[in-house]
Parts: structure tokens; sequence; C-alpha cells
């Protein structure tokens, strides 16, 4: 009997274009039950943008993208909707609604979807932020009264209500602190581990990419150009991983770019 596990995220040949930039040109990545994903990349190089594609918020112009072995792009858009529910988002930015309390902008998704009353969804918001060590108090709140380390546990916490299957980050640690980043990494593992979820994050903070990813994936000129154990990437034999990873301004890289 084979013992082969089928991945939880598969994608292949991926590709997405903006008038003449392409920006993903054939991205095949494979994301297993259970493991948490990074993908790293300088900026520009369409992290954002393979989020976005699986999220289904940009339609690719090439390419399969497969959650349970349901290929997105040729389901039917229902079918796509209900795999896609399965993913908890958290921003880079956090994203929070300022015209909403702390507790609604938590519970947003469940109440946006029926799936919870009012009284209900403020129950479970007092929960999930209770877990990324907010006071149920802090609800009654409106985002713009919170410090920016606070925002982003809240948009964690709204990224956990629902209790995704998958999980992803985009930017988890952008415009915090040393510490604060990695407080923010620390309850992001808690959160995956408690859920037991399949996680993507994208980043170019090595020190963050290192805590929260079992596999790290380069992404550079369209393509993934190297993918490994996180442990792993600091000594990949890579000449261009190395030079990302260390932070050196010579390299092939730079020589890419001058073309």
């Amino acid at each position: 009997m084979s013992t082969d596990v089928e991945p939880k995220i598969r994608v292949r040949g991926l590709k997405k274009s903006f008038g003449t930039k392409r920006v993903l040109d054939g991205v095949d990545l494979d994301v297993m039950p259970g493991t948490g994903m990074v993908v790293i990349g300088g900026s520009g190089t369409g992290k954002s943008v393979l989020l976005k594609c699986i999220l289904g918020m940009i339609t690719p112009d090439a390419g399969e993208i497969f959650i349970d072995g349901e290929n997105l792009l040729t389901i039917k858009p229902r079918r796509a909707r209900e795999l896609r529910e399965q993913i908890g988002m958290l921003f880079q930015n956090g994203a929070l609604f300022d015209s909403r309390s702390v507790w609604e902008n938590v519970a947003f998704g469940l109440l946006a979807r029926g799936r919870v009353n009012r009284t209900e969804a403020r129950a479970v918001a007092a929960k999930v932020l209770a877990q990324v060590g907010l006071d149920a108090s802090v609800g009654d709140l409106s985002p713009s009264e919170l410090s920016g380390g606070m925002q982003k546990r809240v948009a964690l916490a709204r990224a956990i209500a629902a209790e995704p299957s998958i999980m992803f980050f985009d930017e988890p640690t952008t415009g915090l602190d040393p510490i604060m980043g990695a407080v923010i990494d620390g309850l992001i593992i808690d959160c995956v581990k408690r859920l037991g979820s399949t996680s993507i994050a994208i980043t170019h903070d090595m020190a963050s990419a290192g805590r929260i990813g079992d596999r790290i994936a380069m992404l550079l000129d369209g393509k993934i150009i190297w993918e490994g154990a996180a442990a792993s990437v600091m000594d990949s034999g890579n000449p261009m991983v190395d030079q990302f990873v260390h932070g050196r301004s010579e390299g092939p890289i730079r020589m890419a770019l001058r073309k």
C-alpha cells in the first residue's frame, strides 16, 4: 500500500503578468499537511501575488492550484470558495477595520458567513484574543487605540477565529521591533500548532523565517529557485540564496538586475 501523502497545497506552472511585466513565470510549490512553508525573496518578486492567486484575489494567466487535491481553477466556483474558506489570513499591515471595534474585527469572517450571531461572535472573539495574549476588555476598543504590536495580535486573532486548516502570513513582522517580532512569531507558532494547520508565510525577515518555517523556498525571477529545510537555508550552497539570506550587496542577483 502506498504511504505517499498528498500535499495540502500544490502549485504547478503558475504564471501571472501585469502588462509587460511577468511576475510569476512557472511557480511550482508543494506544502505538505501540517507543515510551515516560508517563501522568501526581495521586494517585488511576486511573493504576495502568489498568495493572492491561491486566495482567489488574483486570477493567474496559467497554471494549476490544488487544495486537498482539487484544482481551484477548474472546479465549480462554489466548491473553490468552500476550499478557500479553510484559509485564515494575516495581512501585512493588519488590515483592521477602523470603523469596527476590536471584537467585531476578530469575528468579522464568522459574522459575514453567518456562522454565529453577535452574542456568540463576541464570545469567540474573547476566546481567541486570550489565545494571542490580549484581555477580553480589548475587544471594546477601536484599532486606532492599540499599539502596533497589539494590532498585529488582533489581526492574528481574526486569522485564527474560524480555526482554519490553512494559514497565510504576509510579512508578519513588518513594522515591529525585533523583540515584538519574536513575540508575534511565537504566537504564530503556538496558534498553528494548536490548530494543526498548514501554513505559508512570505517574508524577507530571515530571523522570522527561521523561527516559523519548517521549510523555506526562495522566489526569484518568477520561479522557485531553491527549496529546503529551514535549518539549511543559511548554508544552502546556492549562490543566489546565500547572497540574499546574508544580505550581500554583491553577487549573482545584482548581476542579473544589471542585464
